[in-house]
């Protein structure tokens, strides 16, 4: 079924699975706390991922990199000079907004000098409009750009702002400013000397730490190539805008793994690595007609970048990014070459050479993954006139995987039991007893928070030692014998998926949607 945003911020709310960050204080923007189940949840995500690219193949490393890092590396990497958004003002109702998420906005400007036009005639001034991402022209760009249409630059003396192209989206005025790049990473300092020289950043991505690392890695595994490094952490970015609940936050978790592969195969370890990252979220329950991979134009590709795909799914707010899977050549390791003076670079003992290897880079956010996993999970039917709200969770995400439920908390006898069995079962899964509510309202309890099966023990478990296991997605119930209920749990709880080959067909990674 399709579920609305506000569906599922009232779940995650009133069952326990995130929190408005610093909610008590009016909370803070773009700030999410996970609650008792929603850390669960987060926990299993990123232990199903770390089992998937780590444990399950002999071609990856671990590493767990400092948030922390010298700040050469953000300079190396570009992100001091070109990790920005262009960002413009409403001058009427004070809103801020991302000019490249503004459709149809361009900036005006009149240049002001000495031009002459395609016919030969002179004049004193020229008018412009430039995209969002495109900063304010100077003489170089001014001169390459009114190039392309005819116009020499002879002299450039003054920019002027005239306008924006498009309304503000909130109040509709046409007082939009231009547009002026932010920087989005955070500062701090490092010392008891608050000045330029102890400046570091919190890292914005934790894949630079990965490329940092990458002697050290090969050095001490003795890995031959191709081979990865994965890595799982927290990164901050400074986002002006955010949107839709934990989809872009302020701080979030990233899984990253770092492929590296030699020059000239990095097309074909492209193309099984998107398969393999598309099929791990179809293997953990996300229904694949709710996903689509989508290529990056020749516009938007960064500038390191040879071809990424995103892996899409289809949000309340629309398609939007699950993991991005990118060919990063080898710009990574040699500007990191270049800056800390060390020889990253891969020795080949079959072709008795030494060469900078490329980078295939499947990046997903842990965040965006819960998000999408509880999406999709969630189901309302109706049962005996009444609505049931259930979540399909695969049993290897759910938060709590038993309940043990008493049918009379009065009957000593009963709640000796049920104790017991729960302690029992706690040595393998994590169980929850619960006796503060009817039978029917317990079961309710744990369909919303997708528990896969519950345990009730009732007076006749007391003269048939059997209880009652009921299956969340079928409620189906079967009477075990209570010295069983481990083995039958362990029988019917799926904690191991196996592969999934889904429709995927990538063909070419040229470029086009595929699905």
């Amino acid at each position: 079924m399709d579920v609305t945003l506000d569906t599922i911020v009232s779940l995650c709310k009133r069952r326990g699975f995130i929190f408005q960050g610093s909610e008590i204080y009016g909370g803070l923007a773009a700030t999410y706390d996970y609650g008792p189940l929603g850390a669960e949840l987060k926990r299993n995500v990123k232990e199903a991922w770390w089992r998937a690219v780590v444990h399950e193949r002999d071609d990856i490393e671990g590493l767990d990199s400092s948030i922390l890092m010298h700040p050469e590396v953000w300079r190396a990497s570009g992100h001091v000079e070109s990790f920005a958004d262009p960002l413009v003002d409403c001058r009427s109702c004070r809103k801020r907004f991302r000019a490249d998420h503004l459709e149809g906005y361009q900036a005006r400007y009149w240049l002001l000098g000495e031009f002459v036009d395609e016919t030969g005639a002179r004049r004193d001034q020229v008018s412009i409009e430039l995209g969002a991402a495109i900063p304010a022209p100077d003489q170089a760009l001014a001169t390459s750009l009114l190039r392309e249409r005819g116009v020499t630059v002879k002299a450039l003396d003054e920019v002027r702002f005239e306008g924006a192209s498009r309304a503000c989206p909130d109040c509709g005025a046409r007082a939009l400013s231009e547009p002026r790049m932010f920087n989005l990473m955070f500062r701090t300092h490092v010392g008891p000397v608050q000045d330029e020289a102890s400046v570091v950043y919190l890292r914005p991505e934790t894949a630079q730490g990965i490329f940092v690392n990458f002697d050290n890695v090969l050095t001490t595994t003795r890995r031959k190539l191709p081979f990865g490094i994965a890595q799982i952490g927290k990164s901050f970015r400074n986002e002006v805008t955010t949107k839709a609940f934990i989809f872009r936050t302020l701080e979030f978790e990233q899984m990253e793994i770092e492929y590296f592969v030699k020059p000239g195969e990095d097309e074909v370890w492209h193309e099984r690595l998107l398969r393999d990252r598309f099929n791990w979220y179809v293997r953990y329950g996300i229904q694949p007609e709710r996903l689509r991979l989508r290529a990056h134009t020749a516009g938007e590709l960064a500038h390191y970048a040879k071809a990424c795909y995103d892996i899409e799914y289809r949000f309340p707010m629309g398609w939007s990014e699950l993991e991005g899977v990118a060919n990063r050549t080898d710009y990574d390791l040699r500007r990191h070459r270049e800056f800390s003076r060390k020889e990253l670079s891969y020795f080949d003992p079959i072709e008795k050479r030494r060469y900078v290897p490329y980078v295939i880079e499947p990046s997903a956010g842990v965040d965006r993954s819960a998000m999408a996993f509880l999406m999709d999970a969630y189901d309302e039917e109706v049962v005996k006139d009444r609505t049931r709200v259930v979540l399909r969770l695969h049993h290897a995400l759910a938060p709590i995987k038993v309940a043990v439920l008493p049918l009379l908390k009065n009957r000593p006898d009963v709640v000796e039991v049920a104790h017991r069995l729960a302690d029992d079962l706690k040595r393998r899964w994590l169980t929850r007893y619960d006796d503060t509510a009817g039978i029917g309202k317990l079961y309710r309890r744990q369909d919303e928070i997708g528990t896969p099966f519950c345990v009730t023990v009732d007076v006749d478990s007391m003269t048939d030692q059997r209880v009652t296991l009921r299956e969340r997605d079928s409620m189906r119930q079967d009477r075990v014998a209570i010295d069983r209920t481990a083995d039958y749990l362990a029988e019917h709880l799926n904690l191991e998926p196996g592969p999934i080959e889904t429709p995927l067909a990538v063909g070419s990674l040229s470029g086009g949607d595929h699905a």
